[in-house]
């Protein structure tokens, strides 16, 4: 299973961008105008967004600094225990609602603390690929384009991160337990 895995890997991304390529051409896209069109405007939506960037770290920051991650992964591990999910993992799931590279920090602590094939690894892995950033969404880029009524975006875009989370030490758990 890990070598088929490992193959799908390795050729998904070059496969998806000469497909994509393809499909330009056989459109008649102008490919090559089309993306500087949007590298033009992906940078002035990268500076719009900056101050709101800027409020979601100092935010994320603060979350980390005063303790309570340590507190609400202490609450929440019995209840993660009986899923199979390892309580250290948690603190990387619920940082993932906040922010990708937070995340990815707490993901590379693991996996130098546990190891890149140890099940807390594995886990740590899939679910970091299987969450959105909910908050960072919301925040950022509602907040560019001036959206202030998210209505149920937040609760739906928590429900589907806790969704993931628990799916992917499920699904990890069978695959190599």
């Amino acid at each position: 299973m890990t070598a088929f895995l490992e193959a799908v890997s390795i050729w998904s991304i070059p496969l998806l961008v000469a497909l994509v390529s393809l499909y330009a051409i056989f459109k008649k896209v102008p490919v090559y105008s089309v993306f500087t069109e949007g590298a033009k405007d992906g940078f002035n939506t990268a500076v719009m967004i900056i101050p709101y960037l800027t409020a979601m770290l100092c935010a994320i920051g603060m979350f980390r600094a005063s303790g309570a991650m340590g507190y609400l992964t202490d609450l929440l591990a019995p209840v993660t225990n009986l899923i199979g999910l390892p309580a250290e993992v948690l603190p990387m799931g619920i940082m993932r609602s906040f922010s990708g590279g937070a995340a990815e920090g707490l993901m590379a602590d693991l996996l130098a603390t546990y190891g890149i094939q140890s099940q807390i690894g594995r886990i740590a892995s899939v679910a970091l690929g299987s969450t959105e950033t909910t908050f960072y969404v919301v925040a950022v880029y509602f907040g560019s384009v001036g959206v202030s009524k998210t209505r149920h975006c937040i609760a739906a875009g928590l429900l589907g991160d806790l969704a993931s989370l628990i799916a992917s030490a499920i699904i990890v758990n069978l695959m190599w337990f």
